[in-house]
């Protein structure tokens, strides 16, 4: 009876590791640089293997390891491309010269941020929360391996459960 009950332990243990190394992951929102997105406190799913099938697309929100200190993950909007150009003139984002419609945003920026050219390989993210986040602006492009998974799901607390809002 104990081999069985240690066997299954172990069958649970190797499907657990297969799915959050793979398929999906569980992280903690822990400060409003997301707002009104993403909480402080929510608690996310990640999707892990979608970007094996296809490239991230803008405005979507993604959990990545921060080029800083990779240890650490970090969660944003998807901005910049590869090849895109980017930049804030008086609170309005501009891709490619063309403003980017967001009606998710808590307020616009305060501050202009001049052009900037987003390399091959390379991401621009933003917090939705524009005044209140640590982004790209700051520390500048995500790697492309750096992207840890796409963020698709808000399971906690119950009250805010549901699919997490990326498009106007």
């Amino acid at each position: 009876m104990f081999k069985e009950y240690l066997k299954s332990i172990v069958i649970a243990l190797l499907i657990s590791f297969f799915i959050i190394t793979f398929v999906v992951q569980a992280f903690y929102i822990p400060s409003g640089s997301m707002l009104p997105t993403l909480k402080p406190g929510d608690r996310i799913f990640a999707n892990k293997f979608i970007y094996r099938f296809r490239e991230p697309r803008r405005q979507e929100i993604i959990v990545f390891k921060w080029p800083v200190d990779p240890k650490r993950r970090f969660i944003k909007r998807l901005i910049g491309l590869p090849g895109d150009r980017v930049k804030i003139v008086e609170g309005q984002v501009y891709v490619n010269d063309k403003p980017l419609e967001e009606d998710y945003t808590l307020e616009r920026s305060y501050t202009d941020f001049p052009e900037v050219k987003v390399p091959k390989g390379h991401y621009f993210m933003l917090g939705d929360n524009r005044n209140n986040s640590e982004d790209s602006r700051f520390w500048g492009f995500v790697p492309q391996e750096n992207i840890v998974g796409k963020a698709f799901v808000i399971f906690w607390p119950l009250n805010r459960m549901g699919l997490i809002r990326e498009e106007n």
